[in-house]
């Protein structure tokens, strides 16, 4: 542990805390927005599924994408200065998602409709607009990626590590929750203006965090601070041929694919196949729930265990948590819980398991990644560990576009309600897609670890 004076309790510095708190705001802004952005783009900007679910996805896919170039310029510039960035630039994007299209109508490009339903730009250039704007909030979150956790190794040592990335991990989830939890009442006041004023919500809670930064951050942690170009370029290369890491971080894209469907797949298909009153938000509020309550447990559980060991155990339950969300259409229509279609029971079934599969892997793969990271390079290395997520985003995005049109296609496509049903019939196909992602993705992690242990081993005993 570093020789802070500001030291917490729990070996924890004052630091680490504040590091974790303005994650909390961060992701509560993220999820509010992220949860209905698919929504946001085709309802209120009139893009298609296949539109809406590529751009969603080059913005989520470039948020994992840049943290490997802004973790390796956080280590250079300090991390406090790159939090003040960060947060500027988000709470300006997010602001900036809820404001344009006051801006488009006030020139006339959009109108709204009597009822709140917000009408135009399904034929307007205008609506491209949307681009820019996302990519200011990319480019501020793609440091909080890379910084936060990074900042969770610089003020921990290896025996507190795992423990510091439990909390880190259920301040994510609770910030997750919490901004989930925001949409469904506001979509029931406004209706669908709602996926608009949602990014003013997101907005203030980024203003928050850079004021606790700006107010509230210290750290005596400054490993790196100043360090020249080619120094940060020796570092990249030593990561980028880093053949451990390079494998398991396609490894986990395949997990990364399958969660990332609470967000591609799940609202849209929850909307269309259980109706208009499903409420998507609550229902992807089950995940952060669950790792909430069971993810210290389970770290505490595993940590005897090595990081590998506890990653397996949850790839191989995250098919599985796949075939549960198929279910829900292979039910029928006779409701297994008065109340509760089969379609929303089967998809909290499903992600509850996701939720205990994401408790054994995410915390230690961060873990593992941090352990990798020399002194002063934390900042990178934390950001590459996210280019999972660039890959599962791209791939599991765009492949949710696909299916979605071809299995689960938008009903205002057709004339009558029964040639969409014919059309729709064998929506639960999606999800054996992704079954089968998880599958194979959970067997290459076996033998990944089954091969390293044996190389490890064989150093061991030549040494």
């Amino acid at each position: 542990m570093n020789n802070s004076p500001q030291k917490a309790a729990k070996g924890f510095t004052r630091a680490f805390y504040v590091s974790n708190t303005v994650e909390l705001f961060e992701r509560m802004a993220y999820y509010a927005v992220f949860i209905v952005l698919t929504i946001y783009l085709s309802t209120i900007l009139g893009f298609n599924d296949f539109q809406a679910s590529m751009i969603s996805g080059l913005f989520s896919g470039g948020l994992y994408l840049l943290p490997i170039f802004a973790g390796a310029y956080a280590d250079k510039i300090g991390f406090r200065k790159s939090m003040l960035v960060a947060f500027t630039l988000l709470t300006v994007g997010y602001f900036g998602l809820g404001i344009l299209p006051t801006l488009l109508e006030a020139t006339g490009l959009v109108t709204y409709g009597e009822t709140t339903q917000f009408n135009g730009l399904h034929q307007s250039a205008s609506r491209w607009l949307i681009v820019p704007v996302l990519f200011v909030i990319m480019v501020g979150g793609s440091f909080i990626k890379s910084i936060i956790s990074a900042s969770v190794a610089r003020e921990t040592t290896e025996a507190t590590r795992a423990r510091g990335y439990s909390i880190f991990y259920m301040m994510v989830n609770i910030g997750a929750f919490t901004g989930k939890t925001v949409i469904d009442p506001l979509r029931n006041v406004i209706g669908e203006c709602a996926y608009i004023y949602i990014n003013y919500f997101a907005g203030f809670m980024t203003l928050v965090a850079l004021l606790a930064v700006f107010f509230l951050y210290k750290s005596t942690e400054t490993a790196g601070e100043g360090k020249s170009m080619r120094e940060i370029g020796q570092g990249f290369l030593r990561i980028i041929t880093n053949w451990r890491l390079l494998i398991l971080i396609l490894i986990v894209t395949g997990f990364w694919m399958v969660q990332h469907q609470l967000y591609a797949t799940m609202p849209k298909y929850v909307i269309r196949m259980a109706g208009e009153t499903a409420k998507p938000g609550w229902i992807a509020n089950v995940n952060p729930f669950v790792v909430v309550c069971c993810v210290g447990f389970i770290t505490r559980w595993m940590a005897k265990r090595s990081a590998i060991t506890s990653m397996n155990v949850g790839m191989f339950l995250i098919p599985v948590s796949a075939l549960l969300m198929a279910c829900g259409n292979l039910l029928g229509s006779n409701d297994l819980i008065s109340g509760i279609s089969n379609i929303t029971l089967m998809m909290i079934a499903g992600i509850v398991v996701q939720g205990l599969a994401e408790c054994f892997i995410s915390p230690r793969y961060l873990e593992y990644f941090s352990l990798q990271a020399p002194k002063g390079e934390e900042g990178m290395y934390l950001g590459f560990s996210h280019l999972h997520s660039f890959l599962s985003s791209i791939f599991g995005f765009g492949l949710a576009g696909v299916l979605l049109t071809k299995y689960c296609p938008d009903p205002s496509l057709f004339e009558t309600r029964q040639a969409w049903e014919a059309a729709s019939a064998d929506a639960h196909y999606i999800w054996y897609y992704f079954a089968a992602i998880g599958v194979i993705a959970a067997i290459a992690l076996l033998f990944f670890s089954k091969i390293t242990e044996s190389i490890d081993k064989k150093k061991k005993t030549n040494a």
